[in-house]
């Protein structure tokens, strides 16, 4: 952790910049290995281009905190007691006197950023958010370690999800299980909503799991991941319950034939709006584009949806130790959806799928050995 904060403290160096205030529960994790849901409660970081870092937290946080093995000052404070104060005496102490300071500028609310400017109302204010990315974008041995690991979670509910599987068991019904077993292997947190949608549903990119019944003819779209170690999972998954229509295989081959051929693209070097276009390309060929609504994947690490955006536009390039998802979809209202999505990791010579679970088209029959019903 110590490199990763004077990564951070030779960037405020090399600009000028006195001091970075980290709110980001996310980013505070990433440079100290401390985390914690404050709900309102202040937890920040004071990272300084000349003097040691600071960790501010309720007081209830403090032995945590030290736990992780910082050790650096702490500001802790009590319910009653004004952090900000606190923040303003300590720096006070060091005999600075801020001309310039950074902040998160996505993630730092309108709130807080009104108390630090009334602390140092004559200092300028600069964005932090790009170099904190920049960071964060390559990974670690030991970071790719933990996103395998969590990866293999995710592909164990998508397994349970797919034996559970009968006709007249509900999207909610299974999620609830898949989300229970995982839960028995340790995980104490979801990347996201676990997802589980059926027929027509399907055919909405980010829908809401309900009371629908599976049947037979249904597309059956998984789109799971969990927390694991501090680091997120995505994969999702196209099945078909019992039989499969002529159009339902196409659309399928032609998804399938995107990701491949967006995959088989990445290496350093790509940039990552052609990954995009060669996805979008071979959809559009099939005839399918106006149902290919989003981006072909989006960065991920600590946070299930992080840095970069892998749209059609951007002319940044692959780097070795990027990971980001591969996950081109066609979706129609009136029969369903299917989407194929892969973790990928840049190499030195190409590339390496953190996902393992097969994708071939799968026409799963029903499982009357699943989840009772009622349960």
């Amino acid at each position: 952790m110590d490199n990763r904060l004077a990564k951070l403290s030779n960037w405020l160096k090399d600009e000028k910049v006195e001091f970075v205030f980290i709110n980001s529960v996310t980013n505070i994790y990433y440079y100290t290995g401390f985390t914690c849901k404050p709900y309102e409660r202040l937890v920040g970081l004071l990272v300084f281009s000349e003097a040691d870092p600071i960790m501010v937290c309720p007081k209830l946080e403090e032995e945590q905190v030290i736990q992780t093995g910082w050790s650096y000052r702490i500001i802790s404070y009590q319910d009653n007691e004004d952090p900000w104060e606190m923040i303003q005496e300590s720096i006070a102490r060091q005999r600075l006197i801020p001309t310039i300071y950074a902040i998160e500028e996505t993630v730092l609310s309108y709130e807080r950023s009104q108390k630090l400017q009334g602390l140092f109302p004559s200092a300028s204010i600069v964005p932090a958010d790009e170099v904190m990315n920049m960071n964060r974008l390559i990974k670690s041995d030991q970071e790719i370690k933990a996103m395998i690991e969590s990866a293999k979670i995710a592909e164990y509910g998508m397994e349970v999800g797919i034996q559970a599987l009968r006709e007249g068991i509900t999207e909610i019904e299974l999620v609830a299980h898949i989300e229970y077993e995982q839960k028995k292997k340790g995980v104490r947190h979801m990347a996201a909503p676990p997802m589980a949608l059926f027929g027509k549903n399907s055919g909405h990119p980010h829908g809401k799991p309900g009371v629908r019944k599976l049947e037979k003819g249904d597309l059956v779209m998984f789109d799971l991941g969990v927390i694991l170690d501090g680091y997120c999972s995505d994969i999702t998954r196209t099945f078909i319950f019992d039989s499969v229509s002529d159009q339902k295989r196409e659309i399928y081959e032609t998804v399938l034939e995107a990701n491949h051929q967006a995959i088989e693209s990445c290496k350093p070097g790509m940039t990552i709006g052609e990954i995009d276009r060669i996805s979008r390309k071979v959809i559009t060929e099939a005839g399918y584009g106006d149902y290919y609504p989003h981006r072909v994947g989006h960065g991920i690490g600590l946070e299930g949806h992080e840095y970069p955006s892998l749209h059609q536009d951007n002319g940044n390039v692959l780097r070795e130790g990027m990971t980001f998802t591969v996950e081109p979809g066609i979706y129609i209202p009136e029969i369903g959806g299917v989407r194929i999505e892969d973790e990928v990791l840049v190499t030195k010579d190409g590339y390496k799928l953190l996902t393992q679970y097969p994708k071939e088209l799968q026409v799963i029959e029903g499982n009357s050995s699943g989840i009772p019903e009622g349960v």
